[in-house]
């Protein structure tokens, strides 16, 4: 695990794409901040593009700036290819606070600055421009104006199209989703070049402009996507189909690497992944408002973990959904969560508006949760909490009270409490299922393929991992038995890993762990420490007498045998992903027993 990175980590470097159009790309090579979308810890980049003064004249126009976190050096750059003095245009495709402290840097230096957004985007900037962080106590500070005035913002109410120096066409496309209302995509004609910001992100840091093949980023774009574009399926199709007129070349994201040779799969994917998203039988209403990202990091992990376990998230931010769509998630989830920041010592205004619709139309037998950030008071949260169990709701968890970012122990505990969630109602919709079938049976259980299938028999193993050093080390475990060998040369094998599994986070592709097979007549001891519940956010190694591997990996010592591999290839399959790992080293423990093997019933279930 590493630690988030200091501005010496990061710098800045051109890309030339062709004449009069430059690539500004942020390198970081570790993770930039603790959101739950860095989890791979691959580093990121932060991806801008320049159009530069024609001969002709023309303005400068400069596409997705990057967030404060890159000011120094990207300022920098732009110094040495933009005159001070050069009525410079800005396309702000994402507004967040980090971005607009850079936009106001770019102001100061740049003073003929025009901002260039959508209508939702320009109203963020608004907001965001003048929004002073609250003081001791909760209290706002008193509105002053900011020292850099709000430039002048060009508003793009619908997709239009710019002609620009050196005959360069740009179109504007507003992409507005509940993550990010003021989404703002630009399609240069002429090369075929589609500047996609959020859209078809990874975080990875990279020098080279594309991706070498669609293998090399599979896993990060597709990480990237449970992570924040999940929980919003149906509005990213929405935003894919409009792409299918454009007559693109490359797709170059706002984080990682353009995508040239294999775009078309990648459209086709995002369409894959939101349709297995939208055949989801139970669903979880996610409503929130965020005032400088920090719920919207809480909401984002607890999406990802409830979309682990099988159940779609319907994202809704409070402060740009319509009546209607808020009433439709309300009536139609099995589940409801809503978050929200404070903010001089209240919740915002449409949070308190979304509050009443919950407690006039939602149903009080499904469970609601309550969760948000603040800086020195938390009242938004009391209000929440107060007003649903006086209405008579009952919680799924306890609130969730975080002052200011989530930092790594608590992104996971935040995971693992929207898996949990997802978990209980699955298995209360299985229970509901049992009990309306004939005989009380499901129709699999009975199915005799399926109870051929479970005759399929696995060593019972115990999977650990342990990544990260010091106070960031984070550890897992759990117990396996689709276990195989795979291959000879180099030796390698598969390991079966239910995706709402804890485990399945540190299972990723160059990750390391052990694979400890336990012995016939000695498997209960590790069995039933190892499948007892946990709560979220548990270290499932602490207090255990445990060996160490030469790679530091944790092994049982009182395994048959164990082998320590690094996880080389993941392969989606259903509600599990496989995982091709290779073996580094291992040893026989104990070469007078055998392999403990589990024998099931049926292929339904473990």
């Amino acid at each position: 695990m590493t630690s988030s990175p200091t501005a010496t980590d990061r710098r800045v470097i051109t890309l030339p794409i062709e004449p009069g159009l430059i690539g500004l790309r942020g390198l970081s090579p570790r993770r930039l901040r603790f959101e739950v979308e860095y989890g791979l810890e691959r580093g990121t980049t932060a991806n801008s593009f320049l159009f530069q003064q024609g001969a002709s004249g023309g303005a400068p126009v400069l596409v997705h700036p990057p967030g404060a976190s890159f000011a120094a050096p990207f300022l920098e750059q732009l110094a040495q290819l933009v005159p001070a003095d050069a009525p410079l245009k800005v396309v702000v495709g994402h507004v967040n606070p980090n971005r607009v402290a850079l936009l106001k840097q770019l102001a100061t230096g740049w003073p003929a600055t025009v901002l260039v957004s959508s209508n939702p985007g320009a109203q963020v900037l608004a907001e965001l421009w003048e929004q002073q962080r609250p003081g001791p106590g909760g209290e706002a500070a008193a509105p002053t104006p900011s020292a850099v005035p709000l430039p002048t913002i060009e508003v793009v109410k619908q997709e239009t199209s710019r002609t620009l120096a050196d005959g360069h066409v740009l179109t504007l496309i507003p992409t507005p989703t509940p993550r990010w209302p003021g989404g703002l995509m630009a399609f240069e004609a002429t090369t075929g070049l589609l500047m996609s910001g959020k859209f078809f992100a990874a975080h990875l840091c990279t020098e080279d402009f594309a991706e070498a093949n669609r293998s090399s980023t599979e896993e990060d774009r597709r990480y990237y996507y449970d992570c924040l574009m999940a929980p919003m399926a149906r509005q990213v199709e929405t935003v894919v189909d409009r792409l299918d007129d454009l007559p693109i070349r490359t797709i170059a994201p706002g984080h990682g690497p353009a995508i040239a040779q294999s775009w078309r799969s990648l459209l086709a994917d995002y369409r894959r992944w939101g349709e297995s998203q939208e055949r989801a039988s139970l669903s979880v209403a996610l409503l929130y408002a965020s005032a400088y990202g920090n719920t919207a990091a809480i909401a984002d992990a607890l999406s990802q973990g409830v979309a682990r376990s099988g159940v779609r998230v319907e994202s809704i931010n409070c402060e740009f959904a319509p009546s209607e769509q808020l009433l439709e998630a309300i009536h139609s989830c099995d589940a409801l969560l809503i978050g929200s920041p404070t903010l001089g010592g209240h919740a915002p205004t449409p949070i308190v508006s979304a509050l009443g619709t919950v407690l006039a139309e939602g149903d009080r037998a499904k469970p609601v949760g309550v969760f948000g950030s603040f800086g020195w008071s938390g009242e938004a949260i009391d209000l929440l909490e107060a007003k649903l169990r006086d209405g008579g709701f009952q919680f799924a968890f306890d609130p969730i009270r975080i002052k200011f970012s989530p930092d790594l122990a608590t992104l996971r505990t935040l995971e693992e409490t929207g898996t949990a969630l997802g978990r209980r109602l699955r298995s209360q919709h299985r229970q509901a299922q049992r009990r309306s079938s004939a005989g009380g049976l499901s129709e699999s259980r009975t199915n005799p393929a399926i109870q051929a299938l479970g005759r399929v028999v696995g060593a019972l193993c115990v999977v650990l991992a342990r990544k990260g050093d010091g106070p960031d080390a984070i550890g897992g475990a759990m117990v396996a038995s689709w276990v195989s060998q795979a291959s000879f040369s180099p030796p390698g094998f598969t390991v079966a890993v239910a995706k709402d599994r804890a485990m399945e986070s540190l299972l990723h592709v160059g990750d390391a762990f052990t694979l400890n097979v336990l012995a016939a007549g000695k498997e209960s001891g590790p069995m039933k420490r190892f499948l007892q519940p946990f709560p979220p956010g548990a270290d499932r190694l602490a207090g255990l007498d445990l060996d160490v591997t030469p790679g530091g990996q944790p092994l049982l010592p009182e395994a048959l045998a164990w082998l320590e591999a690094r996880v080389s290839q993941r392969m989606e399959c259903g509600d599990h992903w496989l995982l091709y790992a290779e073996a580094l080293s291992g040893d026989l423990l104990d070469p007078t027993a055998t392999t403990a093997v589990h024998q099931r019933r049926s292929g339904a279930n473990y």
